[in-house]
């Protein structure tokens, strides 16, 4: 059975104290309320060895929100795979769509994060999605694929086991819109067949496929109840832990 995964991703939002007092509050409430899915917490940087420390013996594991597509050197301000690896977090995001809008990150560049993420065991939650004219184009298969083949399926069987794969809308990103629930499962289903194509079907019913874009607590359980949705990767609703828990007690 595949991973059901509600992961949150905090993005450039709080101070280390802040993020510490986020992060307490949230193992609290879940210690006491046993999730039914694995919760991850994806934070800045600075807050990964002390949150990995913090969060070690509870249900919550901890990701990065980015890392370096170098080994190591003379990169200033970079923060490498094997740095991430070394505070305590279990996974990393990469190829988010700010990242690849803000910062130019082609999928070449995403190939030697996902590569270099891997090689230091980390697990990859690996974002793919189409813009709105794209979407209003009806390319977003197109893109989710190109941007699959791009980045990650030149990986090993092997590897590929510590993929998790975040499709968002672009278009729906903080902006209040979401896909539909049937829109949305249209386009898992769709990247699973992609999967199975290269990895075939049984990695394919591995896979866990998230779904990231306005997901929040009242849209959750309709989104979740779908075959091919796994779980969301959250944006703004995990910011607070009350809405944070709203999503993941949609797998109740």
């Amino acid at each position: 059975m595949r991973k059901k995964i509600v992961a949150g991703n905090w993005k450039m939002n709080k101070t280390l104290q802040e993020g510490v007092a986020l992060a307490t509050e949230l193992k609290n409430i879940l210690a006491v309320e046993k999730p039914n899915c694995e919760v991850i917490i994806g934070t800045p940087f600075i807050h990964l060895a002390t949150l990995s420390e913090l969060l070690k013996d509870s249900v919550i594991a901890v990701s990065a929100e980015n890392c370096a597509n170098k080994e190591s050197g003379a990169y200033t301000g970079e923060v490498s795979a094997a740095m991430v690896k070394s505070t305590g977090a279990e996974y990393v995001i990469l190829g988010h769509s700010e990242r690849r809008e803000y910062y130019n990150e082609t999928p070449e560049i995403l190939k030697e994060k996902v590569d270099l993420a891997l090689a230091n065991g980390l697990k990859v939650i690996f974002c793919i999605g189409e813009s709105l004219a794209e979407r209003e184009a009806n390319k977003q298969e197109a893109v989710c694929k190109a941007e699959l083949e791009g980045s990650v399926f030149h990986l090993s069987a092997e590897q590929w086991k510590n993929i998790v794969i975040a499709y968002e809308p672009i278009w729906a990103i903080g902006t209040g819109k979401t896909a539909t629930a049937e829109q949305a499962e249209e386009i898992h289903a769709y990247i699973r067949k992609c999967v199975a194509d290269v990895y075939g079907a049984q990695a394919a019913d591995d896979t866990s496929i998230l779904y990231g874009g306005s997901c929040k607590a009242s849209n959750a359980p309709e989104l979740f109840g779908k075959p091919d949705i796994d779980g969301g990767l959250i944006g703004g609703a995990s910011l607070k832990a009350p809405d944070f828990k709203g999503i993941i007690d949609a797998w109740k």
